[in-house]
């Protein structure tokens, strides 16, 4: 089975999540803003529709929209 072709992969532990478009990294994004311009510059000017269609973005481990790790208190 195929997975979507825009991923969203776990967050870091220093924060920020992994963006591959088509297996290609496309950097680290830290927030939805950073996550639309690396769709604008892989071709998708108007991806803001596609965040939330599974059919197009897999978001790995965590909820969608989340870019910060959960803090841990002592």
């Amino acid at each position: 089975m195929s997975h979507p072709p825009i991923v969203v992969h776990r967050i870091s532990p220093s924060g920020g999540r992994r963006v591959t478009v088509r297996d290609q990294i496309m950097g680290l994004a830290h927030s939805d803003r950073d996550l639309l311009e690396f769709l604008r510059r892989a071709g998708l000017p108007d991806a803001g529709a596609l965040l939330d269609d599974p059919t197009w973005v897999e978001w790995i481990n965590g909820r969608a929209h989340e870019y910060e790790p959960l803090e841990i208190l002592p």
